[in-house]
């Protein structure tokens, strides 16, 4: 979920940088007929059928569709979604699962783009109507990142929530991590998703043994709302209210971040990080910080 005229995932890796085709808050696109990478090999996807789409907020719906035995992601990871038009080109987008990787259906969340071009031909479709799905999962915001580390942080805004609820649902990050911090932050508490399913996953049976790592963080920029810290991300961990609310620091040693959300709030937040010595993690320099840009 990166920068890039349609959104991209930039991942820096020394000497090279590697982008992939992501998902953005604006709906902006990729249309082809004759693509070879995506629409002219069935081989390169599968079509799948369409089992429900939600309303979470006036603005974000989430949609679930049926899952290829054969298609296998690590929690984080995103996959390219596929809509076909009435002239039979196909409109294509990113999306990060919601989903766990062990679920036998696909989750994916967005938000509502009014005339936008994959939005608006998704709105006309309905239960048992297809899709298609990249056979291959991408993206590199997963917990095998880090080495070591005690704390988990999950930061994320808007949309970039999605990949934090599907590492969440896994069980990796409850088996590797004392605590578990996820910060969501919104501008308005009308678009915070989710929250009913962040408060009962404790209380699923296969992370039940782990219930009191996870606190949830909850920021609303716009408007004041109860239980919700009302600052930009940034501007909480200078002033020290994100590691107040936390009860815990912030610290190379212990700490492991993940940020996912919009370009500025990921390159300002990497900058304080930086100043605390927490440092990005690239392939051959293992790091503190992992990140992922929606837009």
């Amino acid at each position: 979920m990166f920068v890039c005229d349609i959104g991209s995932i930039e991942v820096v890796r020394p000497y090279k940088r590697v982008v992939f085709i992501q998902a953005a808050l604006r709906d902006t696109v990729r249309t082809s007929t004759l693509e070879p990478d995506m629409t002219a090999s069935a081989e390169k996807f599968t079509r799948q059928t369409l089992l429900d789409v939600q309303p979470l907020t006036p603005n974000l719906f989430s949609l679930r569709v049926t899952r290829d035995s054969g298609f296998r992601f690590r929690a984080g990871q995103f996959a390219r979604l596929g809509v076909t038009k009435a002239d039979g080109s196909v409109v294509w987008r990113a999306y990060s699962m919601v989903s766990a990787p062990h679920d036998e259906y696909l989750d994916f969340f967005s938000i509502v783009v009014p005339g936008g071009e994959f939005t608006s031909e998704l709105s006309r479709l309905g239960e048992g109507d297809s899709l298609l799905i990249d056979r291959q999962a991408f993206g590199f915001l997963t917990l095998d990142r880090f080495i070591g580390g005690r704390d988990l942080w999950l930061l994320a805004t808007g949309t970039g929530i999605a990949p934090f609820m599907s590492i969440l649902q896994d069980f990796e990050a409850w088996e590797r991590f004392d605590s578990i911090k996820l910060v969501y932050s919104v501008r308005e508490a009308k678009e915070l998703a989710y929250v009913k399913e962040i408060a009962e996953l404790e209380q699923r049976d296969y992370l039940a043994e782990h219930a009191g790592k996870l606190q949830f963080i909850p920021i609303v920029t716009r408007e004041q709302h109860p239980g919700a810290l009302n600052a930009r991300i940034t501007t909480l961990i200078e002033n020290g209210e994100l590691e107040k609310a936390a009860g815990l620091a912030l610290s190379p040693e212990h700490s492991r971040v993940m940020l996912c959300g919009n370009p500025e709030m990921i390159d300002e937040t990497r900058k304080v990080l930086k100043a605390r010595d927490l440092q990005l993690s690239l392939s051959k320099r293992p790091g503190q910080v992992a990140v992922e840009n929606y837009w």
